[in-house]
Parts: structure tokens; C-alpha cells; sequence
């Protein structure tokens, strides 16, 4: 109930009382309060014309950089006697410094500068809307508005570098790059002896081999290193990922992703990014630092959801990536992912599987009893069956301890090639 309609019947309470009654005291004591609700409603605040803009310091930083955000207010009427804003920051941020509500008097064409730093998370951050309202001197009246002021910044996926990761895939592109392409050519490997042809360089003269044959020359032939096409795949459902306390181990594989994409984009590879959860999100395959900007940017506003169509990895869209490509799979992997897993292996895609750990994850978060080390023990050699099974079909696995570095893994486990049957990486 406003305070207007409050006072009126307070007033017409009076009034009907005294003259019920016939006692002017009743009339009396409603004077005052008469006199109040005039005075309200002869300094009854106009609707405000304000103009907002809002600024950012950035667009895109690391999670563990600060943002300033300035509200910069124009008063476009009247004098504005108790003037209030609020800009309620989205979910997830945290103000750090300064404030972002302000009670003050504002007086036309007044310009006012809000600011306030905030800090969050990876994440993609929308502001839309800020709150204002405006009252009379008496506090009878307020008027409360919503006025646009759009803007949004992400916060970035913590990003380490990766010098090398060794692929091979059996399909290659046509320009240079850093892959071995199976192919002579020029090169830095060696792959071969082949005869002299003419405009040979003469340092490719293999002197033993022409020793052997007195009749012709031979030559030094190298293996050509060529880009390829890779399909990063982010495993965003629900069901696979694992949780201790307020951490989630999606954010480790949101990182690895990040590391992966830049390492491949910098060997100038083509990369696309699918991320396979609630729903398809699908960066289209591209080159150099644009193609980065958009796989970090889908990067940092990828979430985790269920879907019932998306549970299993039988519903990936393959077409979507050519035939003989390098495919690379970040998930903590379920059990039943590896059928599919062994199938895509069977059409002729290198593949690539980065597993963040989650028993070891899961299980820091527990105490120590017999029914929790029996778990455990159950679950890890589950997941040993699981990782045999996909090395024993000549996909390479990286079994990644979350408590050690990605980099550090990518270190050991991706410099190097290791199809060979069985082979364990770690």
C-alpha cells in the first residue's frame, strides 16, 4: 500500500469520524495530515530523463584481473531531490572496490560518474539494466525505473603454454605447417634416399649411397611437415563431470582445452572447438589469433548441462569433421563413451583422448574408512579397464592427476608419438 492512498484514508477517517461524531477534534487532528499529502503532491517528482552509458576498463580478462566499471548518468530534466541508483552486478561477480549504489541530489544537466571494480570467474558477464528511483522531499512519492545500459565482458579460461604436442594424423593440409605430412619433400627429418634430379641442392648429396652406385647420384630426401585440420571436443555433460566442494573439474578440462587450442593454432594448424553437453556449440574451424579469440571467448562461457539426447557420445556429430583429421577429446570419460570412442577410431580419425582423473579428484574430498578406500580401489580399476581398452584400439590417452599442472603433463605425455598398442603415456 503506498503512502498517498494511506494518507487519504487516514484523512477520510478523520473526516467521517468528526462529522459522525460532531467532535471538530477529529477534524482538527486531520488537518495536519492534509496539509502533509498537499505538500506531497505539489512537490511530486517529475519522471526522470536520464541518459546512461556504461564503460568497461576491458572486454576480456584473466580470472584473476580486476574490472572497473563506470555508470556515467545525465540528468535530462528536472531537479531530482533524492535521486537513488543501483547497478546490481550479474551472478558470479564480486565487487571489490568502491560501490555500486549511490544515494545523492542530482540537478539538470548534472553529469555523475559511478564506478566500482569487480572481479569474477571464468565466465561471460551481460549487464543489462540499472535500477533507479527518485522522491519528493517528504518521502511520499517514489517513482523507480529500469533503464538500459548494456554491456558484457568475459573472464577468460586460465591459459598455460604448451611448446609441442606430437599428432600424426593420416590427412594433411596443403600448406606448411609443423606436422609430419608422410611425404618427401623439403623438410628437417629425414625420410629417405631418392636419385639426384636436376636443381637438387648439392647438400642433399648422400656420398654413400652414390658410392655404391657409380652410374647415378643420390640424394637426401626429407619428410614435408604440413598443417592439419584438429576437432577440439569439450565434454560439457553433467553426468561426467565430478565435484569437491565448490571446484569442479570441468574447469580443468575447460583449461586443458584452452592450452591445447593455442598450442595447435600456434603450429599453424586449423582448429574448431565442439562443445558437447545441454546443447551443440560449434566454433567452425579457422586459423591464427581470430580463430583463437572465438574458440577462448566459446571457452569462457561454456556451462556444463543434461540432456537426455546428449548423455552418450553416440549422438557426436562426425560429419563435422573431415575424414583421417586429428580429433582430441577432453572428458573425464564414463563408461559407455568407449564404444563410440573405438568406432571413431575405425572411420579412420586420429584420436585423442585428455582425461582429467576423477576418482583422484573425488576422492580428496573424502575421508579415510574401509567402505571409502573399497570404493575408491572399485572405481580405479574400472577406469584402468576403461583406459586399456581405448589404448588397446590405438587411441592415445592422457590419464591427467588434476593435482599436477597441465603443462606439465602436456611435458611429459604430448611430445612425443606413442600409438604403439598398449602403450601408457604416463
Amino acid at each position: 500500500m503506498s503512502k498517498p492512498f494511506l494518507l487519504g484514508l487516514i484523512i477520510y477517517g478523520l473526516v467521517i469520524a468528526g462529522l459522525g461524531t460532531r467532535n471538530g477534534a477529529f477534524l482538527v487532528l486531520a488537518l495536519p495530515v492534509m496539509l502533509y499529502l498537499a505538500a506531497g503532491l505539489l512537490y511530486e517528482p517529475e519522471p526522470p530523463r536520464l541518459k546512461i552509458t556504461r564503460t568497461l576498463s576491458a572486454d576480456r580478462v584473466t580470472p584473476d584481473q580486476p574490472v572497473t566499471i563506470t555508470l556515467t548518468i545525465i540528468n535530462e530534466g528536472s531537479k531530482l531531490e533524492e535521486f537513488y541508483v543501483d547497478d546490481i552486478p550479474p551472478t558470479g561477480l564480486e565487487v571489490i572496490e568502491g560501490t555500486s549504489r549511490l544515494l545523492t541530489t542530482l540537478h539538470p544537466d548534472q553529469t555523475l560518474d559511478l564506478e566500482y571494480t569487480v572481479r569474477g570467474n571464468r565466465g561471460l558477464y551481460r549487464f543489462s539494466t540499472v535500477r533507479v528511483a527518485v522522491r519528493d522531499y517528504l518521502g511520499l512519492f517514489q517513482k523507480q525505473l529500469l533503464l538500459p545500459a548494456p554491456n558484457q565482458f568475459f573472464v577468460l579460461p586460465e591459459l598455460t603454454r604448451v611448446k609441442q604436442v606430437a599428432i600424426r594424423p593420416p590427412r594433411t593440409g596443403i600448406y606448411s605447417g609443423l606436422i609430419p605430412a608422410r611425404q618427401g619433400g623439403p623438410g628437417v627429418e629425414f625420410f629417405g634416399v631418392r636419385e639426384y634430379q636436376p636443381g637438387d641442392p648439392l647438400r642433399w648429396m648422400n656420398p654413400r649411397a652414390s658410392a655404391r652406385h657409380p652410374e647415378s647420384f643420390f640424394v637426401n630426401e626429407f619428410e614435408q611437415e604440413r598443417v592439419v585440420d584438429v576437432g577440439l571436443i569439450l565434454d560439457a555433460r553433467g553426468q561426467s563431470d565430478a565435484q569437491r566442494g565448490s571446484e569442479s573439474l570441468f574447469e580443468y578440462s575447460i583449461q586443458a582445452a584452452a592450452t591445447l587450442a593455442d598450442t595447435f593454432l600456434g603450429g599453424g594448424n586449423r582448429v574448431g572447438l565442439f562443445i558437447y553437453g545441454r546443447s551443440l556449440d560449434w566454433t567452425f574451424p579457422g586459423y591464427g589469433k581470430v580463430q583463437r579469440e572465438r574458440i577462448i571467448r566459446a571457452l569462457a562461457r561454456a556451462e556444463q548441462g543434461h540432456g537426455r539426447v546428449f548423455e552418450r557420445l553416440e549422438h557426436l556429430p562426425t560429419r563435422l569433421f573431415p575424414v583421417r583429421s586429428q580429433l582430441v577429446l577432453i572428458s573425464p570419460l564414463i563408461s559407455k563413451d568407449s564404444n563410440m570412442l573405438i568406432r571413431l577410431r575405425a572411420r579412420g580419425y586420429r584420436l585423442m583422448v585428455i582425461s582429467p582423473d576423477p576418482v583422484a579428484f573425488e576422492r580428496q574430498g573424502f575421508g579415510d574408512s574401509d567402505s571409502i578406500s573399497l570404493a575408491t580401489h572399485i572405481a580405479l580399476v574400472e577406469r584402468k579397464l576403461l583406459l586399456s581398452r581405448l589404448r588397446q584400439a590405438e587411441i592415445q590417452v592422457v590419464d591427467w592427476p588434476v593435482d599436477i599442472p597441465f603443462h606439465q603433463i602436456a611435458h611429459v605425455a604430448l611430445n612425443r608419438l606413442t600409438f604403439q598398442r598398449g602403450a601408457n603415456l604416463l
